[in-house]
């Protein structure tokens, strides 16, 4: 199973249909046939079903699809990466991020390492922790931007910072008519709720409420943020997030969750037992020397870091 075979099925896989695969790949039909019939025989399996209209995946087609994608985005990182021992500083760093407030924390540091090392392109996903922690674990990224908890026996990670979960209400709401800055959780109790969809995030809010005698009416969870953010302006609940919105939004009131507060704390996780290469160290040492000075140096810290002051009694959520 050459690379070549995998590139190119990687095309027929996209396009169905070999006529069009062979064009996009500047080369006749017969031999993009053969090699998909031998790459069939390699796997002793049926790749693709033949229809007349056309081509169309079997269950093993879309594996591979799935697994050629990875492969040939490895390789291609693994040449940059040998490239970077011969020449100065340059490569492809692939990011993965949860979303809320930690895509400005990474884009932070992003800026300031791009004036020092201007050859350096990068990929940045977004997604949910457990979905990060997978494009990890199977290399598809080098380093990613999650909130604790993590499982520290598999990740090493810097602390990038800590917020306070906040409750983003819709501007219509009652609660938002309400002076102050802060929010109790017994003014949140009987209120429809949007909260993260990581379980172990879900189990952690209930038990918040639980604690302090409330049996939390969660209607929906969501690993993406806008998709929170876009309920919460239609009314539908109210958000419960970390601190995630700098631009003020005309439709949504933020208050900082009070009696008992609670904060989510940001880290930038590697594979423990992983050998990184040198653009990811550079990185990594970019970063822990930016936190180390204060984060004054490269004149990033455009925006002001808190909008609400943690509570001194503020626990890890």
């Amino acid at each position: 199973m050459d690379l070549k075979s995998l590139e190119y099925f990687i095309v027929v896989a996209k396009e169905l249909n070999i006529s069009r695969a062979a064009e996009i790949l500047n080369i006749s039909q017969p031999p993009l046939s053969t090699r998909m019939r031998h790459l069939e025989e390699e796997l002793e399996t049926t790749l693709f079903i033949r229809k007349k209209t056309g081509l169309a995946l079997t269950p093993s087609g879309a594996v591979l699809y799935r697994r050629a994608r990875q492969i040939i985005e490895l390789t291609q990182h693994t040449r940059e990466e040998v490239l970077n021992y011969e020449n100065a500083l340059s490569g492809n760093l692939r990011l993965s991020t949860v979303e809320g407030r930690a895509p400005f924390l990474l884009a932070r540091y992003i800026a300031g390492f791009k004036e020092e090392f201007p050859l350096v392109t990068y990929t940045i996903r977004t997604g949910g922790s457990d979905d990060i922690l997978d494009q990890l674990r199977h290399h598809l990224i080098d380093l990613a931007v999650i909130a604790a908890p993590f499982d520290q026996e598999q990740l090493q990670g810097i602390s990038l910072g800590k917020q306070p979960w906040v409750a983003m209400i819709p501007r219509q709401h009652p609660l938002a008519a309400r002076e102050g800055s802060r929010i109790s959780l017994s003014d949140l109790a009987g209120e429809c709720l949007i909260v993260p969809e990581r379980p172990s995030r879900v189990r952690a809010i209930e038990q918040w409420f639980e604690e302090n005698g409330i049996n939390p009416s969660i209607i929906c969870r969501t690993p993406n943020y806008l998709n929170a953010i876009a309920l919460a302006e239609q009314n539908v609940g109210i958000c419960i997030f970390p601190q995630s919105t700098y631009t003020p939004n005309p439709h949504i009131v933020s208050r900082l969750i009070d009696d008992p507060p609670k904060i989510a704390e940001y880290f930038l996780v590697w594979q423990k037992d992983e050998t990184l290469s040198e653009l990811s160290e550079s990185f990594l040492e970019y970063v822990e020397d930016y936190i180390a000075e204060g984060g004054q140096h490269t004149g990033r810290s455009l925006i002001q870091e808190e909008e609400f002051d943690i509570p001194e009694d503020a626990e890890l959520l």
